[in-house]
């Protein structure tokens, strides 16, 4: 009987320890919910400030804050930034390592692009045929659509990283670990071989004058001060060779066609395909420079594939090799 009038008396204290305890969780949990409230009112008002302000939306910085604002939103802002803060951060780092390639290096290489893309096309160079014939000195709807895919440098590989990240996990660090070792191989490039793009050799009068419409595409629009717009965008200016406006394209149609299938996707080749018309036709690169930009993404790709295929393969083997192990030691 003693004891169990000592169960009672214990029961008031009980009832209050768990009173309290209740009570500090929900304190607990009104203060996350009070936290989160704030994190999601902030990730909004930045993304009305940055469409009020015309924030860049291609450049690595901005589209790292504007993609944490929208997940924070769905509230996934903590898998956000374990999955693909990574992948946003290399390319910040390597736009950083970009800026620096033309001071490596004192020569700049202007000549060896003209005389290759001349023997490739008996003389002519594809920049001043294009322009000669496309280029009146009004900017077109074409001048638009070229120069709209141009600035999504960016965006369209970091929209295909967000999509494999969610649905093809399998995908997604191949080609994040594609995207490194093709931009730090062009990096290298670039810092042996820096090379002029053709608005540049025209200016130095190394070739026929030809126009940098990205500029006039720019001016239609209203924003004047082009050179000092493309100093933030493209902070070398004789990272030319080679192209990873063409690169980019590349590996995004590879890993496309890895993910559904060619027979789904083939219609996307339009995309490389018109990058590349563009950036001859705007005078940013010559032909032999998205020849080589191609040839670094597919050979960034096969690469990256043969590895994680034979990461995947060791890995298939060491639960038998372990089972093997432990059966010899048991035995």
């Amino acid at each position: 009987m003693a004891e169990s009038g000592t169960d009672t008396d214990d029961r008031p204290e009980l009832r209050r320890s768990g009173r309290a305890l209740s009570s500090r969780l929900s304190e607990q949990l009104a203060v996350t919910a009070l936290l989160r409230a704030l994190a999601r009112l902030t990730a909004l008002a930045f993304l009305v400030v940055a469409v009020l302000a015309q924030l860049p939306f291609w450049h690595p910085e901005v589209l790292f804050f504007l993609l944490l604002a929208v997940f924070t939103l769905l509230g996934e802002a903590r898998a956000y930034l374990a999955h693909f803060g990574p992948f946003i951060g290399l390319v910040v780092v390597y736009d950083s390592f970009r800026a620096i390639a033309d001071d490596l290096s004192g020569n700049v290489h202007v000549h060896e692009m003209i005389k290759v893309d001349e023997w490739l096309f008996g003389g002519t160079l594809p920049t001043v045929w294009l322009q000669s014939h496309l280029w009146d000195g009004q900017v077109s709807w074409f001048d638009y659509y070229f120069y709209l895919l141009y600035i999504l440098h960016f965006p369209m590989p970091a929209a295909l990283a967000l999509y494999l990240w969610r649905r093809r996990p399998a995908l997604y660090r191949p080609f994040v670990a594609g995207l490194v070792v093709l931009s730090f191989s062009a990096f290298l490039t670039y810092a042996a071989f820096p090379a002029a793009p053709p608005w540049m050799a025209s200016e130095q009068g190394d070739i026929a004058p030809v126009a940098r419409i990205a500029g006039d595409v720019w001016a239609s629009l209203g924003v004047h001060g082009y050179g000092s717009i493309y100093d933030r965008i493209s902070p070398n200016p004789v990272a030319a060779i080679p192209s990873l406006h063409a690169a980019y394209p590349t590996l995004f149609l590879l890993f496309m066609g890895r993910c559904f299938g060619w027979r789904r996707v083939w219609w996307l080749g339009f995309y490389p395909i018109s990058v590349w018309v563009g950036i001859v036709y705007f005078a940013e690169h010559y032909v032999i420079d998205l020849i080589l930009g191609a040839l670094y993404a597919a050979a960034a790709y096969k690469v990256t594939m043969l590895l994680f295929a034979r990461l995947r393969r060791r890995r298939s083997r060491e639960p038998s090799g372990g089972a093997t192990r432990q059966e010899a030691a048991t035995g």
